[in-house]
């Protein structure tokens, strides 16, 4: 194998050698000169974020005493005073009417029509029904510690 050499850089086969020093050393000053390069770095201080759950918003609805007349109340504000005397029998066809009554009751009684039973208010009649119903906030487990079990079965939280 011939060598060539020129400026102390030789070449022998497939590598290169610098006047007699291994690769190794020729390398390491490039690496030593970035090192020395490298800027200061700054310690920042990260606070832990606080995180506050909001309070979980109570599904319980009690109907009003003056229910009825409140609806019927309503039902004249937005369907005109000629609404007819069977006010319970007058339909929700119209889906602006239908969209504005029941926001408007929604917004007074603190109780919204959900979107699964939205299609089954197709009378006034179906809104009172729907808000003649108390709703508990309280799921099963609850439920159950607070009714008389019998004495085989009781029911502990911590698990």
């Amino acid at each position: 194998m011939a060598a060539i050499s020129v400026f102390g850089v030789t070449r022998r086969g497939l590598t290169w050698v610098v006047a007699g020093a291994p690769r190794r050393k020729v390398w390491s000053r490039f690496r030593e000169e970035k090192k020395a390069v490298v800027a200061e770095t700054v310690e920042e201080v990260k606070k832990e974020p606080i995180l506050v759950c909001p309070p979980l918003r109570s599904q319980t609805y009690i109907p009003p005493k003056d229910l009825q007349s409140h609806l019927e109340s309503r039902v004249k504000e937005i369907f005109g005073s000629s609404a007819p005397t069977n006010w319970q029998d007058i339909s929700l066809e119209d889906g602006h009417q239908k969209f504005s009554f029941l926001s408007r009751l929604a917004d007074d009684l603190g109780h919204a029509v959900p979107n699964s039973r939205l299609q089954e208010m197709c009378r006034v009649r179906d809104v009172l029904d729907f808000y003649n119903v108390p709703v508990q906030d309280r799921c099963k487990f609850d439920e159950l510690v607070a009714s008389n079990l019998p004495p085989n079965v009781k029911i502990t939280w911590g698990y």
